[in-house]
């Protein structure tokens, strides 16, 4: 059976008196994209700093492709791959020289036209960075990420203020990583996208994850068990109902409705990420 890309046991962090990360557990497997979700100031951060490297946790264990983080830190980190959403490229230099300069840096040899054609920026990649838009520096930060085919991907906003059509062209790319084993690590304020690509989501809030675990039964769990209906009337008016879906009295109550007028519409009334990110940190998503 294979080992988990990553395992955390009571992963603590402290600035000071302020504990950051809190006891966190959690695992994350080979293939899966797992969605790590909060408020700013949550945890989010500190805890991906202390999962590549960069940060000692106070208190706990993490162990990254089975290795100890703090122990074998280096070994851990030939392995990885991270894009965060402040941008350090080299602005002087072009897509090919930046991404050749960390092909030598891993030591790899890649096809980068190849590489630079799936993130969109082929026919770009002869300018220099420093006059890219935002998206394309975002799509280039993905690239380099991805650039030695690593076993885990830290993506920290990936996609944030970026057009729908990057937004697309990175989450494609994301998709292809987990299919060809690659574990995803994705930070996200944009709950849609956690839905749309995470396998498992874990909402951290004040240093402690709250829930974990798929989109579709978070949503179930934090949702009514029922429909929204909209019924025209005879006389033109459109009125909305609560309809339950435990029970017969349900089904009753739908049959009633489409007596009584046309049924324009019906909904489940399922929470959406976003929903259950507001009553289980009680603020906003950048609160």
């Amino acid at each position: 059976m294979a080992q988990p890309a990553i395992v955390t046991e009571d992963l603590t962090y402290r600035y000071g008196d302020l504990t950051a990360v809190d006891h966190i557990s959690f695992q994350v497997e080979e293939g899966e994209i797992f969605g790590f979700l909060g408020p700013n100031g949550a945890g989010k951060t500190t805890t991906v700093h202390i999962l590549t490297g960069q940060l000692r946790p106070a208190e706990g264990q993490a162990r990254v492709l089975g290795m100890d983080i703090v122990q074998q830190t280096k070994e851990i980190q030939r392995h990885i791959g991270v894009a965060f959403e402040t941008t350090n490229l080299y602005e002087q230099l072009n897509a090919v020289e930046n991404l050749q300069l960390f092909a030598r840096l891993y030591g790899v040899q890649v096809d980068i036209m190849d590489l630079l054609a799936k993130v969109g920026l082929a026919g770009r990649e002869k300018e220099r960075v420093a006059n890219y838009s935002k998206g394309m520096k975002q799509r280039l930060m993905v690239a380099r990420a991805m650039l030695h085919q690593p076993r885990i991907l830290f993506l920290d906003e990936p996609t944030h203020g970026l057009d729908p059509v990057s937004s697309r062209t990175i989450h494609t790319l994301i998709q292809e990583a987990a299919q060809r084993g690659t574990a995803v690590f994705l930070t996200t304020h944009d709950m849609m996208e956690a839905d749309k690509l995470c396998d498992r989501v874990a909402f951290i809030n004040q240093g402690q994850v709250v829930a974990l675990d798929t989109p579709s039964a978070l949503k179930l769990r934090y949702g009514k068990r029922a429909l929204r209906v909209e019924v025209e009337r005879p006389d033109g008016r459109v009125t909305e109902h609560e309809v339950p879906l435990d029970g017969s009295e349900g089904l009753q109550e739908l049959a009633a409705l489409a007596q009584q007028g046309r049924i324009l519409t019906v909904h489940s009334e399922e929470a959406t990420l976003e929903d259950i990110f507001v009553q289980l940190t009680g603020r906003g998503l950048y609160g």
